[in-house]
């Protein structure tokens, strides 16, 4: 774990649980794509810097998912970097509390407020900001969540982020967090079509081709939703939906996967609401979903 692994004359990835990309531009500016979950993570990137003689220039956030961006803060406070976001998730890592907040629907309990769900704020700049690295593409890959977004550095390498997750880690967990499942599916779509030098994703092993990968998630993402239908051909609330998701797939509940796996789910609903393959109805103070 923590290693560094080179995949071209620039690009490196130190791989650990979110992989975290290394860009060496010029002999005096790497940068960094995300930071790992926590000041830990912060500490052993920075172990590895040193190393090699590095200096930290600028962490490129690809969206502001804890495990992504827990080491902002450490890496900043000890290396003046500068870190880059956009849009809602730069509000997401100025202010990390939204987080737990989001996904819990309130105001997150304690048992979700921790570094695995709310990382420690740092301090943004936006992706237009003059000072962003010349070269590098900022490719927007909505779904996971709100304003994701991949990189292609100057040597044609492409970070993904989390819009695919290996084979292992859908058939262990089943459903994979997802925000917008419609937009999710367009990226699938478009992360199919791209080519690339080499493709880093942050939960998958880098590739020159990632397409069959890519129609495994589309796949996953299908019976996802062929199976939240079967469980709706009576009318059924939430809760019972989330029961039978979890029992279905074997899945243990505790409060990290009652809002990740429950946050999924009510998105899948969503999205079967909006294409006309659920309906729902309010009946006697209950908000029921059923198959279409």
């Amino acid at each position: 774990m923590y290693e560094l692994v080179q995949v071209s004359e620039k690009c490196h990835y130190i791989n650990c649980p979110a992989k975290i990309g290394v860009y060496v531009a010029d002999r005096d500016n790497v940068y960094l794509v995300d930071s790992g979950n926590d000041k830990d993570a912060g500490r052993k990137v920075r172990q590895i810097l040193d190393k090699n003689g590095w200096h930290l220039t600028a962490i490129l956030n690809t969206h502001s998912n804890a495990d992504h961006i827990g080491g902002n803060r450490y890496l900043q406070g000890q290396t003046g970097c500068k870190v880059y976001s956009s849009g809602i998730e730069a509000a997401f890592t100025k202010y990390p509390v939204l987080e737990p907040s989001f996904l819990y629907g309130g105001y997150p309990c304690k048992d979700l407020r921790h570094k695995f769900l709310m990382a420690q704020e740092s301090d943004v700049a936006d992706f237009s900001d003059e000072s962003f690295p010349k070269g590098i593409e900022v490719i927007p890959l909505p779904g996971h969540f709100f304003d994701m977004v991949g990189f292609r550095m100057t040597d044609n390498v492409v970070f993904l982020a989390d819009c695919i997750s290996s084979r292992e880690t859908l058939d262990k967990y089943a459903v994979s967090f997802i925000y917008d499942v419609g937009a999710y599916l367009e990226t699938l779509d478009k992360v199919e079509q791209m080519e690339a030098a080499m493709f880093v994703p942050a939960h998958a092993e880098a590739s020159v081709d990632v397409k069959e990968l890519v129609r495994y998630n589309r796949d996953k993402v299908h019976e996802v939703s062929e199976r939240i239908l079967s469980i709706c051909e009576e009318p059924m609330c939430f809760e019972r939906i989330l029961q039978e998701v979890f029992k279905g797939y074997g899945l243990s509940m505790n409060f990290e996967q009652y809002v990740l796996v429950g946050s999924t789910v009510r998105s899948y609903l969503s999205w079967m609401k909006d294409t006309g393959k659920v309906s729902a109805e309010f009946q006697d103070s209950m908000l029921l979903w059923q198959r279409v």
